[in-house]
């Protein structure tokens, strides 16, 4: 597995002094970065071949949030590939190697000429070397959309959102998702399913709902009604 130790920092805590959702998100994009910048298939790699991976699905279950100025290992570790899809684990663990946050996610790697998802050429296959999945409750990847939500205040795309694809940062999905809910709760588990692709000047309008389990929905669709993202958030009493 591949992985980096970092100390939490104050910039990433919620209100409570424990690290923020979206900065442990944050955490494992840069994870899987930073190995793909090792391996020599970063993002200058991928512009030269006018490819781009682009994240399908997250789901990341919390064990524990840590606390301001705690050092934490991050891992990623790439367990399969079918066809244009990846697949790819992280892992934050504490100092005593005690698990905090394990994730999983599905990529599509995409030609940005065409924009037409493409197979994974050899040489990436062979310098991805592919590990075990890790253990953990799997989700599945769709997420079903309620009916009856309730219209949240529209998001205009500004060039923060962006990150160097041009298109809306996947953790700036998340980050619009909760900050249209009117409440905050104690996140145990994060699931979002990405439908398009958004760019600047674009708006997006959340649609929210909490279900009978307690979880809350947002459904992020542009201004033609298009879904965008769904985003699924389970706090700790949700069943």
């Amino acid at each position: 597995m591949y992985s980096y130790k970092s100390r939490i920092r104050y910039s990433e805590l919620d209100e409570s002094g424990h690290l923020r959702l979206e900065s442990l998100l944050d955490y494992f994009q840069d994870c899987s970065t930073f190995q793909s910048e090792d391996l020599g298939l970063g993002v200058d790699c991928l512009k030269e071949r006018h490819l781009v991976w682009v994240m399908s699905s997250w789901q990341i279950v919390v064990e524990r949030y840590p606390k301001l100025g705690e050092t934490v290992t991050v891992g990623t570790v790439p367990y399969d590939f079918k066809g244009f899809l990846g697949f790819r684990n992280f892992l934050m663990t504490d100092e005593e190697g005690k698990r905090l946050a394990v994730a999983n996610t599905v990529w599509s790697l995409l030609d940005t000429g065409t924009g037409m998802p493409v197979k994974a050429p050899e040489d990436m296959r062979e310098k991805y070397v592919l590990g075990p999945k890790l253990d953990m409750e799997y989700a599945p990847r769709k997420i079903q959309i309620p009916e009856n939500m309730e219209q949240r205040e529209k998001v205009e795309i500004r060039a923060h959102h962006l990150d160097t694809n041009h298109h809306v940062n996947n953790g700036q999905f998340v980050r619009i998702a909760i900050d249209s809910l009117n409440e905050r709760c104690q996140i145990k588990q994060l699931r979002a399913e990405y439908k398009k692709q958004v760019v600047l000047g674009d708006v997006l309008i959340p649609y929210t709902t909490v279900t009978e389990d307690n979880k809350f929905i947002v459904v992020l669709k542009d201004d033609g009604g298009t879904v965008c993202c769904i985003v699924e958030l389970c706090n700790s009493e949700a069943g």
